[in-house]
């Protein structure tokens, strides 16, 4: 119940990390540090995908990494928002001549991107905003019609 309660404003973020230097990782855990404090707009960072209105991917995708983002992808409850971040989620990047399939979009669909060797923090937190709306709307929506 309380779950619940909380949840219905604010938007909650999986990262899932499918191979890289972990650079675009380093930048989204200091969004967390007090100088840009993601939770002051309402966004939670979770470990678990069935918790999470919004997919944060970062990393090239690689051979290993394709069924398993697939899982993932299937395990988010709706609205099932995808943030590829950095340029190795958007096209493979440095890795892209290695065992790599390319960006995330070749395997699940892409809501928004946010290209950078590494983005910033501020980009980061600005691409979730755009896209938090979006994912409230599509939860309300779901809500309305559970409790028709």
């Amino acid at each position: 119940m309380v779950k619940k309660l909380f949840r219905k404003r604010s938007i909650n973020v999986c990262i899932v990390n499918t191979g890289g230097c972990n650079g675009c990782d380093i930048e989204i855990v200091s969004c967390l540090s007090a100088r840009y404090d993601i939770e002051q707009y309402g966004i939670y960072v979770h470990n678990n995908p069935k918790e999470a209105d919004v997919l944060l991917v970062t990393g090239p995708v690689t051979l290993q990494w394709a069924e398993r983002l697939k899982e993932i992808y299937e395990k988010t409850p709706e609205p099932k928002i995808v943030v590829a971040v950095g340029a190795c989620a958007l096209s493979g990047g440095i890795f892209k001549e290695g065992h790599v399939i390319g960006g995330v979009h070749k395997v699940i669909p892409v809501d928004a991107k946010i290209p950078g060797c590494p983005p910033r923090p501020s980009e980061i937190i600005e691409a979730i905003l755009k896209v938090a709306p979006k994912a409230l709307a599509m939860r309300e929506e779901k809500l309305k019609e559970k409790n028709k």
